[in-house]
């Protein structure tokens, strides 16, 4: 090749790396967080500054941790988690559709580079007269071939460039998808061991009440046999006990509907699957609660940074149909042996090579590329709109969280103070009941009173530990 040639293919390489530079449609920015300062209009009584509610408060800055379920203190809900961290097929799942995804952005990638191939043919060739026309025609020959052959697609309006950081944007979606899965699984495990544990402590106060309610019947059918109460008292006595009997069957199908679904959330048959058994007392109710600044949320929350992953890539879709509206651009070249004798092709009279270029421009389509424009930058629209949403939804549960706490708090400690005044109700009952001044319907009264009460009691304090579990799990676990 002369000298001339050779600087005519540098300035046409130079040509395109300076084109492919160039990149149309927008660039992607990163939302800005909402300016917000807290999660709720009031200031809440488990805020720092306040009187803080009894036994937790508000840590405000801090991050609760990927593995936040620590900051309950026990070791059969920290066996529970990680079980279902093994077994649980949602996550295999995930993590094989990120694999994928990272896959496929790596495969288009490729598509910046320049493409080798390496060619090699054997064939049999004879002319006809009208392809040769007034030239001789030569008898059929054989023809051998070998060489690579090179083309790149030159992108110069960054297209490919566009393509290449959509399937990447698509593939931060799907790891924050992993990460929402990731902090579900882990929140349902704790969440059904809580509910398994509030479910044996209200078979377990119902269990006690039925003795209770034997003991009266006891003592009703004594009074019965001495005469001092009427048929009347009994029948009563009986009903309360058989009302209340009631109460332990639906009790206990919760409680295996429970286990069943904490099996399947470890990868386990329910025939298969034992869920360590634990009351509530046996978990620490966390005093301190991380809670992250609303100015960090939106970089934290799962399905947050997946919505803007999946702005980022409607964003990138745009420039692709932009770039479509453009000529293509494919620069094509070749080198290798030629012979018709298999026996010379490696000689050094057998060098061919070859450079080509082409160019497809879009003259008439039908308004097909242009539509499709239009509809990338509606899809952009749309996303950006399902971000916001996003964004504020998350704010909205974390509110409803802190909000529910306070209101857990104080649900609470009027439990408690129903739950000794029943106490002390039936105790007074019982005991004018012995003297005779009141009937068994009044002790009765008193009891189921005190029932109610203690069952109160139990949810309500359950209750306030699933409310802080959905409080860590609206933070978003510990981000990315």
């Amino acid at each position: 090749m002369n000298a001339n040639g050779r600087s005519k293919i540098v300035a046409v390489l130079g040509l395109a790396g300076v084109l492919a530079g160039c990149k149309v449609g927008p660039d992607f920015k990163r939302p800005e967080p909402p300016r917000a300062e807290r999660y709720t209009a009031q200031r809440l009584q488990l805020e720092a500054g306040t009187t803080p509610i009894p036994d937790q408060q508000i840590a405000a800055g801090e991050d609760p941790g990927r593995e936040w379920w620590h900051l309950f203190h026990s070791d059969a809900l920290d066996a529970v988690v990680r079980s279902a961290l093994e077994g649980n097929r949602t996550l295999v799942a995930a993590n094989a559709t990120l694999a994928q995804a990272r896959e496929l952005a790596g495969a288009q990638a490729g598509a910046l580079y320049p493409q080798l191939a390496m060619t090699a043919g054997v064939g049999r060739q004879r002319y006809g007269a009208e392809f040769l026309g007034s030239f001789a025609k030569p008898p059929p020959f054989n023809y051998y071939a070998l060489g690579p052959t090179v083309s790149y697609a030159l992108d110069y309006t960054g297209g490919t460039a566009r393509s290449v950081e959509q399937q990447y944007a698509l593939a931060e979606y799907e790891r924050q998808q992993l990460n929402a899965a990731y902090l579900m699984v882990t929140g349902n495990a704790v969440l059904q061991s809580l509910r398994i544990a509030l479910l044996q402590g209200e078979i377990a106060t119902v269990e006690a009440i039925l003795e209770e309610d034997r003991q009266n019947r006891q003592l009703v059918e004594v009074a019965f046999e001495a005469g001092s109460v009427s048929r009347v008292d009994v029948v009563s006595a009986e009903s309360q006990l058989a009302s209340d009997a009631t109460l332990l069957p639906p009790l206990r199908q919760e409680l295996g509907v429970a286990r069943h679904a904490l099996s399947i959330i470890m990868g386990r048959l329910p025939a298969d699957a034992a869920p360590p058994e634990f009351a509530l007392s046996q978990v620490t109710l966390p005093r301190s609660l991380p809670v992250s600044l609303p100015s960090e949320l939106a970089h934290r929350r799962p399905d947050i940074l997946a919505s803007e992953a999946r702005l980022h890539a409607a964003t990138a879709a745009v420039g692709v149909a932009t770039s479509n509206l453009y000529p293509h651009i494919v620069l094509t070249g070749s080198v290798g042996l030629q012979s018709t004798v298999m026996g010379s092709l490696f000689d050094g009279g057998s060098t061919a090579y070859g450079a080509a270029g082409s160019l497809t421009a879009p003259l008439f389509d039908g308004g097909t590329l242009r539509a499709q424009k239009r509809a990338a930058v509606a899809a952009l629209q749309a996303s950006a709109a399902n971000y916001q949403q996003t964004v504020l939804e998350a704010f909205g549960q974390v509110a409803d969280s802190l909000e529910a706490l306070e209101h857990d708090a104080e649900q609470l400690d009027a439990q408690a103070h129903a739950q000794d005044a029943a106490r002390e109700n039936v105790d007074l009952t019982r005991k004018s009941y012995n003297e005779g001044n009141v009937g068994v319907l009044q002790v009765l009264d008193a009891e189921r009173l005190y029932q109610n009460a203690r069952l109160g009691y139990v949810r309500a304090q359950a209750q306030r530990y699933m409310d802080t579990v959905q409080l860590f799990l609206a933070l978003g676990g510990s981000g990315p």
